[in-house]
């Protein structure tokens, strides 16, 4: 599946490329990135994923991770930033790194059998992605997504503003998205914390492909 790469996510791209060092920062991870990171290796090890995908790895600090934790039989880091993943190169050479878009991932139909997702689905096409995720996995394999909740109209004009850069998704448009493309959805929560939840209040959806 092909989709357009919308304007402005070039210019996101480029702030990555440049970003790229500062999210090693302890502190970042500890608090912005790690939590839902927490989440998704509790769904994938209590799934039992063998063929994994991080979606939007940035520098690949929790695809590696994934490799030390989980020792998958394959795991992939995907990003649009080369930037990001040269970074991550040079965390491990035993990742499997991808420069692409979420929404024309470089597998085959049915490759994998988890797709997974942390702080990164906002800037997705995300009904192309969600797509793309159900066709490159396995009959009941697992996407899951974590991304933050816009509780109020201010939040949504924050997030998304006059230029469409971002959308943040309500945990019942991710729902309503999953059950459209064909998941099951077995599981959405609210993804817990060091900080107060209303500072970053973020969901974590989890769906199975339907056979």
């Amino acid at each position: 599946m092909t989709a357009p790469t919308r304007p402005l996510n070039r210019l996101v791209t480029h702030f990555f490329d440049r970003a790229a060092r500062a999210y090693d920062q302890a502190a970042l991870q500890r608090i912005a990135y790690r939590p839902p990171q927490d989440e998704m290796l509790r769904e994938l090890r209590a799934a039992g994923s063998r063929r994994i995908a991080d979606i939007g790895c940035g520098t690949g600090i929790f695809t590696t991770r994934l490799l030390r934790e989980l020792e998958p039989e394959a795991i992939y880091g995907i990003d649009l930033s080369e930037g990001m993943l040269e970074q991550a190169r040079a965390r491990s050479g035993e990742v499997t790194w991808l420069h692409s878009r979420a929404e024309s991932l470089p597998f085959v139909d049915g490759e994998l059998d988890a797709v997974v997702t942390t702080s990164a689905f906002h800037f997705f096409d995300q009904p192309a992605a969600v797509a793309e995720f159900r066709r490159v996995l396995m009959p009941d394999g697992l996407a899951a997504v974590a991304t933050m909740h816009p509780k109020t109209r201010l939040g949504q004009l924050l997030m998304d503003g006059p230029l469409g850069v971002a959308h943040w998704p309500t945990p019942a448009e991710v729902r309503k998205l999953f059950g459209d493309l064909d998941f099951e959805v077995v599981a959405q929560r609210r993804v817990h914390r060091p900080i107060p939840e209303w500072l970053v209040p973020d969901v974590i959806t989890v769906g199975r492909k339907r056979y």
